[in-house]
């Protein structure tokens, strides 16, 4: 019992670490955006990311072991295109605005389980959902940002996001993570590519440390998330996860001068607040589903 404990408590420790790392991801791509596209950066990002399934024969031979193509096909494709839009919005608005928005995955994938996979969803959730999306309308409001393009970009990224989701749901978690996780480079490499090329800007200097950055804590917060699943369930993986957004914006004001209004907190503590309402209320009617399903594409 004592182990069993002190694994929990390493396991919450680890998840909180990787919250940290997709927050910094976050605030590192913001600052290899500020002279390369968006889109070129999540491609060098995921190039970099499927370096361990070239390199390493163990973990090639996972990759290539799957069961359901059509799985790794809406897997790796929708959750491609939730970075591309994330990384755009990173590029275009700020990386705290942008990860609350790709942070309402779990809403989405709440509402297309229900109206694609036939999963139902308790009238409690409702009450959280308006919530959320109250809280993302005061922070745009706040920033005077509004729903300009890229704004509708960062929130269409959660929702493909939710749909990459409800994709491995659909499946029940037929496939093993590693092939899930090439996929997700390697077809997030495909969907970035034409954008990418279209506006490809060698990177210099300095730029090279920013992807370096934002890949590496990347990979880290994905192999630290994988480590804490088998001890942390999944209402504890939806909660902890929201740390990323909190990390983004206070490093986006601490060194980019990215303004967190009393609005801006207001709104963002609302949507966090709702999106952990929501993934409870999830959580309650789908205790098989992994933890691993609540964690949005980064």
């Amino acid at each position: 019992m004592t182990l069993a404990k002190n694994a929990t408590h390493r396991a919450l420790l680890t998840m909180v670490a990787a919250a940290t790392f997709f927050g910094a991801m976050a605030f590192a791509a913001k600052i290899a955006s500020a002279r390369l596209s968006g889109p070129e950066v999540a491609m060098i990002r995921m190039v970099m990311g499927l370096l361990p399934c070239l390199l390493i024969p163990r973990y090639r031979r996972a990759a290539m072991h799957f069961k359901r193509l059509d799985l790794i096909l809406y897997r790796g494709v929708f959750g491609g295109i939730a970075v591309m839009l994330y990384f755009l919005a990173i590029e275009h608005t700020t990386a705290g605005i942008a990860t609350l928005l790709q942070y309402t995955a779990p809403i989405w994938s709440g509402l297309f389980s229900m109206l694609f996979i036939g999963e139902r969803i308790s009238a409690r959730g409702v009450l959280p959902l308006i919530v959320a999306f109250a809280g993302i309308v005061l922070v745009l409001r706040a920033d005077s940002l509004g729903f300009g393009l890229w704004e509708i970009a960062g929130l269409c990224g959660g929702a493909s996001s939710g749909a990459a989701v409800t994709a491995m749901r659909a499946a029940r978690r037929a496939e093993n993570s590693w092939s899930v996780y090439a996929s997700f480079c390697f077809f997030g490499m495909l969907v970035n590519a034409p954008l990418a090329l279209r506006s490809w800007k060698t990177p210099m200097g300095s730029e090279w440390l920013a992807l370096a950055a934002t890949s590496l804590f990347a990979m880290g917060a994905q192999l630290l998330l994988t480590f804490s699943l088998r001890w942390v369930d999944a209402m504890t993986v939806g909660v902890i996860s929201q740390l990323a957004v909190l990390i983004s914006m206070s490093l986006g004001a601490l060194f980019l001068n990215e303004r967190i209004t009393g609005g801006t907190a207001i709104g963002a503590a609302l949507t966090i607040a709702g999106v952990v309402g929501v993934t409870y209320v999830t959580s309650l009617g789908k205790r098989e589903v992994s933890a691993e399903e609540v964690v949005p594409e980064s």
